[in-house]
Parts: C-alpha cells; structure tokens; sequence
C-alpha cells in the first residue's frame, strides 16, 4: 500500500469527540517500550508523526491518524510500565471496552509484542481481553532485527503458544521499524481486514490491490510536506501533554 498522505486529527476521551465520517478504523496497542510509535511512523512513512509523551501514562487517549483520506490508525497509550491512579486506569479501561464494543468502523486490532522475548502477562491479558469481543487481531512482533535469524521460528512459536494465538482468526507479522522487514506483510494483513466490505462486494477485488482515494496533485507538494508534518507533529505533543493531568508526581512515572 502506497502512503500518500497521514496526519494526526485529535485525542479523543470519549465518542462524541471521535470522527465521525465512518471511515475504517485500525486499533494499535502494546506496551510502553514495545516500539508502537516507531511502528507507526515507519508504516506511515513518516519521521515523528507519532511521539511518545515526555511523561509516561499522563495521558489516557485515543489518538487518531487520518491516512489517505481513507481510514484511521487509532493508538491506545502503552500498558504495563507507567504508574497510574487506579480509579483513573479503571476509567481508560472502561472506555477502551466502549469504543471496541460500540465503534461500528472498528476493522481490526493490531496487538504489537516485542519479538525478542516471551509475551509479558500484560500481553496475554490484552490479548484475552481483545478476543473477548471477537475483533480480528493482527499480532505484530517488533524488533525483529534484534533477533538471529536462525531463532525466529523459535520466537514465533514461543510468542503464539504463550498467547494461544488464534490461527484461524488471527494474523502474525514479524516486523523491524529500523530495517523495515515486514512492511508489506503487515500492510497486506491490515488491508484484508480494512477492505473485508470492500472484497465482499466484489470478490475479484484483492485487498492488496485497493485503490485509495487519490490525494488531490496540489495537497502536499515536496517544499510543504515537512512544514505540513511539523506542525501536524507539534499538535499532537501540545495534544498529549495538555489532555489530561493526574493527581500524580512526575517523578511516579517510570519507563
């Protein structure tokens, strides 16, 4: 799939705030340090559109990406490392559960597991609790150029049988932001989910072979992208940082 154009919309707390044209939406989630943001600028073929927060678990968000005019990345902050009130990580959760249950253009869920080491019992449990609701999941294994070739079966196993992947619903992609092996596998699985509707209209139609909505000639020429981009960048940090405080020290939060 050939990116033409991504920026970040908004950070939304609640449905009314959420887009609501009713295009495809993607779910991103994973844990703190599994490399979600380089995940999403390597696919999105972008630098730093998507930006870890100067304090971790400060903000409690779903930020949206607009890609293509034509469908969403929706990130979930990282699970597992940031210290955070309960009441206020009983609230995420609650809305979490409310937008998979509720959200009609929800296509699919990308869970991202650090293909290096054994899923985390926080990894099972999102896992669990995605499959619960019977979305189509992607598992996407990051950092796969840390990791010997000769040891990739192995860690492929080890990550779906601690998992107890569910290989007739679910898909698995091995993937490394920095040598970016994996990229067109893990955009041929995302299209199969996102064009499901698409395909089942029209049968012929693979999803790898989608055309997007074309992005008028004018909309980003090259002496603009990186203003564009900068300024897209900067929303979304003033975007995180000013969304929500907690009744917590700054020094509570570790990585």
């Amino acid at each position: 799939m050939k990116v033409k154009s991504a920026e970040f919309i908004l950070s939304a707390t609640s449905p009314e705030h959420y887009p609501s044209e009713g295009q495809p939406e993607i779910l991103l989630s994973g844990r703190s340090n599994v490399g979600k943001s380089s995940f999403i600028n390597s696919m999105l073929n972008r630098k730093a559109i998507a930006r870890v927060s100067s304090k971790p678990g400060k903000t409690q968000t779903l930020n949206f990406f607009h890609v293509n005019n034509a469908f969403y990345f929706v990130d979930v902050p990282g699970y597992g490392y940031a210290k955070v009130p309960k009441p206020l990580k009983k609230a995420f959760g609650e809305m979490i559960e409310k937008y998979i249950e509720n959200r009609k253009s929800l296509k699919a869920v990308i869970l991202l597991v650090d293909f290096r080491h054994k899923p985390t019992e926080d990894d099972v449990i999102m896992y669990n609790f995605l499959k619960y609701f019977n979305i189509p999941m992607i598992i996407v294994a990051t950092k796969l150029d840390k990791v010997k070739r000769s040891q990739h079966g192995k860690q492929e196993k080890l990550i779906k049988q601690t998992l107890d992947f569910d290989k007739e619903k679910d898909l698995f992609v091995a993937y490394s932001s920095e040598t970016k092996a994996g990229k067109d596998k893990a955009w041929q699985a995302i299209g199969k989910f996102l064009f499901a509707d698409a395909a089942e209209l029209n049968p012929e139609l693979a999803a790898d072979e989608y055309e997007l909505p074309e992005v008028p000639a004018d909309a980003y020429d090259e002496e603009q992208t990186e203003t564009i981009f900068t300024e897209t960048d900067e929303m979304y940090v003033d975007a995180v940082d000013e969304e929500m405080e907690l009744p917590v020290d700054e020094d509570e939060y570790v990585l």
